[in-house]
């Protein structure tokens, strides 16, 4: 990846810290399962469930407008609650990419056993939308009215304004949609943007082509991280579970300028990078980085050096 480093504002820190405009800030950047994952007996799963500097919650984007007031969530975790803590406050609504578990299940806290919202939007395509309606217990969700179902139009997809300074487009990406379609998220800011796409099935699949998306030096990306290598899951084949490898992104960008502007997110709880200091370094070498929990873009900053750890 050739070229100067990106100019894009990005910054080490929790929400909530000198930013005046809109931000993203990471609030996970684990597979479904996070870290550690239930019945892993590897050796870093093992040290998270002792050591909770070595846990990961899963792969979660708040957004959040301090001109507004309003916080917004990036799918609904298995870690909601702390995730919330950590977006400081709950969100006035949430955006949903599809139907895998590690995506929609924290829905479940807002009924009326948790939290007991009222009329919570959630962002959804119809056919998100349609599964959450057709099925015990998200329907009693919608029954109750703890969540209102906002449906996104996706085809063509239309740009949602989620106040003044903060819109969101719904892209569509192929990942094994058994129950629902899924879609990545395009955010932008008055001068900043983040394309949140935690999975995809493979890139030539998909009708875009992520370098070109990436042309545009306002775009910082968290794309599919998942696998770093394919024999990760001993006895189980990645074409049940496909995902790009990490190494397949990184020849995707060869010669493309995206220094500092894109990180792999949504790690399997096998994926080297989550521990391999040597592999997170030859990342950074391509010019990518590995997604870490509190980074922050600033989405109406000025032109500022990317940072953070990478």
């Amino acid at each position: 990846m050739a070229g100067a480093r990106a100019q894009v504002a990005v910054r080490d820190g929790p929400p909530g810290g000198p930013a005046s405009g809109p931000y993203a800030v990471v609030l996970g950047i684990a597979q479904d399962g996070g870290v550690p994952q239930a019945g892993c007996r590897q050796e870093l799963c093992v040290r998270a469930r002792r050591d909770l500097s070595a846990r990961r919650a899963v792969a979660c984007l708040g957004l959040v407008d301090p001109a507004s007031g309003k916080r917004f969530l990036i799918d609904a975790t298995p870690n909601l609650g702390e995730q919330i803590d950590r977006l400081g406050g709950r969100p006035d609504a949430i955006l949903l990419t599809h139907a895998h578990i590690g995506h929609y299940l924290g829905l479940a806290q807002l009924g009326r056993e948790v939290m007991g919202t009222h009329r919570l939007p959630v962002y959804a395509t119809p056919s998100m939308a349609g599964f959450l309606k057709g099925n015990l217990p998200w329907s009693r969700l919608v029954k109750l009215e703890n969540i209102v179902l906002e449906e996104m139009e996706v085809a063509p997809a239309r740009e949602l304004a989620l106040t003044p300074s903060l819109r969101v487009t719904p892209i569509r990406v192929p990942h094994r949609d058994e129950d629902s379609d899924t879609v990545a998220y395009l955010v932008r800011g008055p001068r900043r943007a983040v394309l949140w796409l935690p999975d995809i099935d493979r890139w030539e699949k998909w009708d875009r082509r992520l370098p070109d998306i990436l042309a545009d030096p306002s775009i910082v990306a968290f794309v599919d991280g998942t696998f770093y290598s394919a024999d990760e899951i001993p006895g189980r084949s990645l074409e049940d579970i496909p995902h790009p490898l990490v190494p397949d992104t990184l020849r995707l960008l060869a010669g493309t300028d995206v220094r500092g502007r894109i990180f792999f997110t949504h790690l399997n709880h096998t994926n080297r990078l989550l521990w391999d200091e040597g592999a997170a370094a030859d990342v950074s070498r391509a010019g990518a980085g590995v997604a870490f929990e509190g980074q922050t873009i600033e989405l109406g900053a000025g032109r500022q050096p990317g940072a953070g750890r990478e």
